[in-house]
């Protein structure tokens, strides 16, 4: 009577040895160098798997000589490694991504529709409180914050003295500030 083959949950080593042939006793013994063997070139998680199925295969041949054995079953290992190496080369294995892993690389750097939402409100508030300054204190601050001129750039631009655009920026500024903090919104609900 054959041995039954081992089930996919079992492991090998508990395999019933046929009529005592030491078969069972190799794999044991062996059992660790291989996985070491592979581990140094598929990594730990693999290592163990490329090993169960190399001695699943090796089953085949438990008849054979314990020093032909040991060969034999390094050079079905490598075979399992080679196959699954092309197996997930030709399906992209390494563009696969797991469901078990966290999702946060997947995330897209857009903001959410409710943050544009958000921030297209206050962007609408902040061109409103801009409209409603006064005409020379509006005409400054753009000057400084949209076209980016220096205070004695646009103190030679208005005819204005620097001291002028200082006051005149931080009325504006002030201004803004009255305007967000009335409409609920402020720097700290920013953050």
């Amino acid at each position: 009577m054959l041995p039954s083959p081992p089930r996919e949950d079992e492991p090998v080593t508990s395999a019933p040895a046929a009529d005592g042939d030491g078969f069972d006793q190799f794999l044991r013994e062996h059992q660790a160098p291989l996985i070491a063997f592979l581990a140094r070139r598929a990594g730990d998680e693999d290592a163990k798997d490329i090993a169960q199925e190399a001695m699943v295969r090796l089953m085949r041949y438990r008849s054979q000589p314990a020093d032909q054995l040991r060969p034999l079953m390094y050079r079905i290992a490598l075979n399992v490694l080679n196959d699954r190496g092309r197996r997930d080369s030709t399906r992209q294995a390494s563009a696969h991504v797991s469901l078990d892993q966290d999702f946060l690389g997947l995330a897209s750097s857009e903001p959410s529709h409710d943050q544009r939402i958000g921030h297209e409100q206050e962007l609408a508030l902040v061109r409103a409180a801009i409209l409603q300054m006064p005409e020379r204190c509006r005409q400054v601050y753009l000057l400084n914050r949209i076209e980016g001129m220096s205070y004695s750039q646009i103190a030679s631009h208005c005819g204005i003295s620097v001291k002028a655009v200082e006051k005149h920026i931080g009325k504006a500024l002030g201004l803004l500030r009255l305007k967000l903090k009335q409409s609920g919104i402020s720097r700290e609900d920013q953050s």
